[in-house]
């Protein structure tokens, strides 16, 4: 059942969020050099986390689908295929996956990136 947690809040993403802005609200700006450098790079991590949290239910159903046209259970599956030649007739096909795929990883880990 959706909704349905055994723990209380904080949630898990609000948890996040919090000690996210908390590096970015008060470490950061009243630091300098080595500690400010790692404080951004936590800061980053913990975003890249919470977006994977939001992101990755429907990522993932998405891509399951994608491969599952394609007629294979997962990525190294897919590149067997690839590299024996079995989807050469549907290129266009594995190309729309591939950019799928790549799409749904920066979506997490550089959200942006494909805005110009």
């Amino acid at each position: 059942m959706a909704g349905v947690s055994v723990h209380d809040e904080p949630s898990m993403a609000a948890l996040l969020e919090a000690v996210r802005e908390f590096l970015e609200g008060d470490v950061i700006p009243g630091s300098e050099g080595r500690l400010r450098f790692h404080a951004r790079v936590a800061a980053n991590v913990l975003g890249m986390v919470e977006r994977e949290l939001a992101l990755t239910e429907g990522q993932e159903a998405a891509h399951r689908a994608d491969l599952a046209r394609l007629g294979v259970g997962s990525e190294a599956e897919l590149a067997a295929a690839i590299r024996t030649g079995e989807l050469d007739q549907r290129l266009p096909e594995v190309v729309g996956v591939v950019r799928r795929t790549v799409a749904a990883r920066l979506a997490v880990a550089h959200p942006g990136y494909d805005s110009r």
